[in-house]
């Protein structure tokens, strides 16, 4: 069955120390770059999920933020990843490094 993912860039995807910029991405996170490989290679949607394409955001700026981070999967993953802030029905999984995952109908926290 093909899964939705969502995979937040800085500091899950991408190193992350600093913000360097719209255009500055840092470089991927051999761990959770073998990931996306090895699920893109099972049929699986990864869609980038990051908090940099708020809408908010001047139009412009944006489309720019938009563009630097397609080219950046383009040259880690030889592809486009589609990219998002917004998690969507279709949604099946989310990697994030501020997330914390509660069970199902209860609120309980799972560490």
């Amino acid at each position: 069955m093909k899964k939705v993912i969502l995979c937040d860039l800085d500091g899950t995807l991408a190193q992350y120390t600093t913000w360097k910029g719209l255009h500055h991405i840092g470089e991927p996170i051999p761990r959770m770059a073998a990931r996306v490989r090895q699920w893109l290679a099972e049929g699986h949607e990864v869609r980038i999920f990051t908090a940099r394409v708020d809408e908010r955001r001047d139009p412009e700026l944006l489309a720019e933020t938009i563009e630097a981070i397609v080219d950046w999967c383009v040259l880690h993953f030889g592809q486009v990843l589609p990219v998002t802030n917004r998690k969507g029905w279709d949604c099946s999984e989310i990697w994030d490094d501020r997330a914390r995952r509660v069970a199902f109908n209860t609120g309980r926290q799972i560490r």
